[in-house]
């Protein structure tokens, strides 16, 4: 009998304690985390179903409402989405000012930081790639603040090769700018195109520009140009050297034959079809060309000067995102842990992917193929914090400005000089916006 009060206090003490802990998932409770997605392209879209299979197993009573989009689609729609208290729980955002940065000023996405330390992405990501995802509360600094996506995939800029041509040639892969600048001259005097390459839809060129500038500029100043701070400025040496350095390829004849008016994908099938040594470009070229071509290719990193370790375009695929009124935040944030697991990342790799997170240890790279010199370009540029940067990013209207630029340069209207005027102008009259 005595026993009786102190039992009763004890589940009096256990039913509120119980009712004050965190609500659980059970297997009984149905949830439907709705994601938007662009990964729409067959090989791609089947890694996400795959994951989302997964996702939902280890889940009982979990639905994943899949909606997929192209990119250009989803920039248009997430805003709105976004904004509904039934928009999506997760969202690809694209980066940059103009997407990411105008959706954290409207305090439409969740800042990630929190689920950062619980899922340790910082361990799982270096400090640098992650900032490409951040931004300050105010959506107005870039690359710093808190984090408010997390990305799957990873791209690198670099030279495809056609290692029919070099065999037959005895050419071999370039160590360094010099012995590259060499093997152009010499791919050139036996009657082949150099590079092949098409300028008609603008991006290219910026990449193509961006590649050769990235050997001559150090990390802390395209760090400090794309992300608007320190002061720094556009009118440089080392820029105007590596616009003399692309107008010079154009001089010697080292691209496609009227290149000004060939589109991205035509230049491609030319490579494809062995009519040029080299194509400059990113990862996500490697699996077309795999497949409808008689030809083998590999690929390198634009090398650098002997005297120092070089940079390279690249960067994070689409980040995950959540939305900031939601009230599956947590469910939200475990699903972006999983699209960045061990798991996806061997997916990805499977599919021919680079994946933006490290593989697992187990995973065995077939050597000597297209798709593991691209990994290896990757995994090699991310560990030596040598992931370089889209310029293009530098301002909301840079991108534009630079495609005007590169044509009037390309098409002999305009000089090295008046290109590093016209872009330092763009720079410095954004950079009032910013304080």
């Amino acid at each position: 009998m005595k026993k009786k009060p102190f039992l009763i206090i004890f589940l009096l003490a256990t039913i509120i304690l119980g009712a004050c802990q965190p609500k659980q998932s059970t297997p009984s409770e149905k949830q439907t985390l709705v994601v938007w997605d662009q990964f729409y392209r067959d090989e791609e879209s089947k890694v996400i179903d795959q994951l989302n299979a997964e996702f939902e197993a280890k889940h009982p009573g979990v639905s994943i409402q899949r909606e997929v989009k192209v990119l250009e689609d989803l920039s248009l729609t997430v805003k709105l989405a976004l904004a509904n208290e039934d928009g999506p729980d997760v969202a690809q955002v694209n980066q940059g000012r103009v997407d990411m940065g105008a959706l954290v000023k409207d305090g439409l996405l969740l800042s990630l930081d929190d689920y950062a330390k619980q899922y340790k992405w910082n361990e799982r990501f270096p400090g640098t790639l992650l900032a490409r995802n951040s931004f300050s509360e105010d959506g107005k600094q870039f690359g710093t603040g808190h984090i408010y996506g997390v990305s799957p995939t990873a791209e690198v800029v670099g030279v495809y090769y056609n290692k029919s041509i070099f065999a037959q040639h005895g050419w071999a892969v370039p160590t360094s700018f010099d012995e590259f600048l060499d093997l152009l001259a010499k791919i050139y005097e036996v009657g082949i195109v150099p590079i092949s390459f098409g300028s008609l839809d603008g991006w290219n060129a910026i990449h193509l520009f961006s590649a050769i500038q990235h050997l001559h500029v150090s990390r802390e100043y395209i760090d400090d140009f794309v992300y608007s701070r320190n002061d720094v400025s556009f009118d440089t040496e080392f820029n105007l050297k590596a616009l003399y350095q692309f107008y010079d390829w154009v001089k010697l004849d080292y691209f496609t034959p009227n290149f000004q008016g060939i589109g991205y994908d035509a230049s491609n099938e030319s490579f494809k079809k062995g009519e040029a040594a080299l194509t400059i470009t990113g990862s996500w070229l490697a699996p077309e060309l795999l497949t409808g071509t008689d030809q083998t290719f590999g690929f390198f990193l634009l090398p650098g000067y002997e005297e120092q370790q070089a940079l390279a375009i690249g960067g994070l695929g689409i980040p995950f995102s959540i939305r900031a009124t939601t009230e599956k935040k947590d469910l939200a944030a475990e699903y972006i842990d999983w699209m960045v697991s061990e798991r996806a990342a061997e997916l990805w790799a499977d599919a021919g992917m680079v994946p933006a997170m490290p593989l697992p240890k187990k995973y065995k790279l077939q050597n000597d193929t297209l798709f593991a010199d691209t990994v290896e370009a990757w995994q090699h540029i991310n560990a030596n914090n040598l992931v370089g940067h889209y310029i293009d990013w530098a301002t909301p209207t840079m991108y534009d400005r630079l495609v005007f630029w590169l044509q009037r340069l390309l098409s002999f209207v305009s000089t090295p000089e008046e290109f590093i005027i016209g872009i330092s102008q763009e720079y410095e009259d954004w950079k009032p916006y910013q304080q």
